[in-house]
């Protein structure tokens, strides 16, 4: 039996696609700002780190340095939201049971990825605001040709780093992912070409790297980054992403 539309009040049946994702990309985006954690791992040690290499000149960096401490500080902000962040929060959203209710929800799988990347996207605006104003104050000048390409990179760097956070946090249990995304993200950070420039070839095809040289290219030198970085950023995010497609549970 069925019945004229309008029968039943309040009318049952999913939300407008448009206002789901707005609500689940705030609500991804507040609770990390709201996570002390987070907060100290996306805002306050960059924050540090910029101040620190801006200042100190233990660690040799390029002239005009620091317009180069802002391009590694920039890289570092979104590998510690747009990974790290992403996969701790994934990995115990898992193991509470958090995804295995969204997915039972009308919330259609898609729009749970693109929420955690829109939210994760809010959130690497916020760093890049606070980074930005600090590095202004410590004398740092932003070629205005670089800006469009600072916004570039900020989105291809946050899809490929969120690419391989899912992949780890969807894939191992929360407490190794906690484990696991902390070592790299100190390990992409003193060995992966972002606080250090390291001579060894191999560094330049991970994806740290890659968005260092590709931020320094823009927000010191206002020119386009060249393509190798480009690919490297390309080439992890869709590999990270479709083995993020296979491995992620829900539980």
């Amino acid at each position: 039996m069925t019945f004229a539309p309008g029968t039943f009040t309040p009318a049952p049946g999913r939300g407008r696609l448009g206002r789901m994702l707005f609500v689940h990309a705030r609500t991804e985006a507040m609770l990390t700002l709201r996570n002390g954690e987070q907060i100290l791992l996306t805002v306050l040690i960059p924050l540090a780190l910029l101040v620190a290499l801006s200042l100190m000149t233990v660690i040799p960096l390029p002239a005009p340095r620091v317009g180069s401490a802002a391009a590694r500080i920039f890289a570092l902000a979104i590998i510690s939201s747009a990974f790290t962040g992403q996969a701790i929060a994934l990995g115990f959203d898992r193991r509470y049971g958090v995804l295995k209710r969204l997915a039972a929800s009308a919330m259609p799988r898609w729009l749970l990825v693109a929420g955690r990347v829109s939210g994760a996207l809010a959130v690497v605006v916020v760093q890049l605001v606070i980074l930005g104003v600090t590095a202004l104050v410590l004398g740092w000048r932003l070629p205005l040709s670089g800006l469009p390409w600072l916004l570039v990179l900020s989105v291809l760097g946050t899809l490929s780093f969120g690419a391989l956070g899912v992949l780890l946090g969807g894939s191992l249990r929360a407490e190794i992912v906690l484990a696991l995304a902390n070592i790299v993200w100190f390990l992409l950070l003193m060995v992966g070409g972002v606080a250090l420039t390291m001579p060894v070839g191999f560094v330049d095809l991970l994806p740290s790297a890659a968005l260092a040289k590709a931020m320094e290219a823009a927000v010191v030198h206002g020119t386009a980054p060249g393509l190798g970085p480009v690919l490297v950023l390309i080439g992890w995010g869709v590999a990270a992403g479709v083995l993020a497609t296979r491995t992620t549970k829900l539980t």
